[in-house]
């Protein structure tokens, strides 16, 4: 059997932003004195006019790329989750989201799969803090090839735009030559009849492994991978919730204001369904090797088999 490829998204990051320098003069990058780990520094070396680092200063790295936008310039933030939708919230809030103003955040090393850098920089909550922010649309691609797909659709849309990359490589899983990345549309992944697993990020290929355990014990789960948070593909979900009538949602983020309450909102009010929200439980994380820390927290295949097992 042929050794699955994997590849962080955060390297599909960069190498997306330097693909698109060409197509796209406008589009200016600035960090936050990351650029070796967000792989921003692949377009540095391409565009080294059109890259700015502006240090650890991350708010104010907002407000630079704010003043940007008004003057027609397509910017990418870029830096960790933790400082890129924590430490810049309330820039991003009123200097970005209220203007509306055509700034992209690209926000690596979220989630606990950030390892041994521990609970301090392993943010679960970004998802949450960027849903709330009126007009912003939110994204968590699951591999590299999603991850460069909602690259190249945050730039065509005119608006905020926040995207969670990790630090993990992760496996390829949607190399395939009908694969088609539409802003705000979920994918279904597998047809199945016995219950709904929505999975977003990495979480994607840990799902499918789980519904081809799950399958061995005959039961059938349909798998869709929602790529856009915000905004949800909710006439997807409603179909998948009233068509198994159990719907169970995995993300490698806080089971509060993620993936999981996105889809409850949604459910409650136009298909009330039985759900099982899977993903980090209210607590913060711990230093440790990640593939070790998604297993220790119940986030691997093995996992989310038994847990759903257990939820059916």
């Amino acid at each position: 059997m042929a050794e699955v490829k994997k590849i962080a998204t955060r390297e599909s990051y960069g190498n997306a932003l330097a693909e698109l320098g060409n197509d796209y003069p406008n589009l200016v990058v600035l960090d936050a004195d990351l650029a070796a780990a967000t792989k921003t520094g692949i377009f540095k070396k391409a565009f080294p006019d059109r890259h700015i680092d502006c240090g650890i200063a991350e708010s104010n790295m907002v407000g630079i790329a704010a003043g940007l936008a008004t003057t027609g310039k397509i910017p990418f933030v870029s830096s960790f989750a933790m400082f890129a939708a924590g430490r810049a919230f309330e820039q991003v809030r009123n200097s970005v989201g209220y203007p509306k103003l055509n700034v992209k955040i690209g926000a690596t090393h979220a989630g606990i799969s950030v390892g041994e850098d521990g609970a301090t920089h392993q943010c679960c909550e970004d998802l949450a803090l960027m849903r709330t922010i009126p007009g912003m649309v939110v994204m968590n691609p699951s591999d590299d090839v999603e991850a460069k797909a909602a690259v190249k659709a945050a730039l065509d849309h005119e608006g905020p735009v926040y995207i969670r990359f990790g630090r993990l490589a992760v496996p390829v899983i949607n190399d395939k030559p009908d694969y088609k990345f539409q802003l705000g549309k979920g994918v279904v992944l597998r047809e199945g009849k016995d219950v709904t697993l929505i999975a977003t990020g990495l979480e994607v290929s840990e799902t499918l492994d789980a519904a081809e355990k799950l399958a061995a014990d005959g039961i059938d789960a349909k798998v869709i991978n929602i790529h856009t948070i915000k905004p949800l593909d909710e006439e997807l979900v409603v179909a998948a919730a009233k068509e198994t009538g159990k719907v169970v949602t995995v993300e490698e983020h806080s089971v509060i204001g993620g993936l999981g309450s996105a889809v409850c909102d949604v459910l409650s009010e136009k298909a009330p369904t039985p759900v099982l929200k899977i993903g980090v439980n209210d607590t913060f994380g711990e230093s440790g090797p990640a593939v070790e820390l998604i297993k220790k927290y119940g986030l691997d295949s093995e996992g989310i088999y038994q847990k759903v097992k257990a939820f059916l």
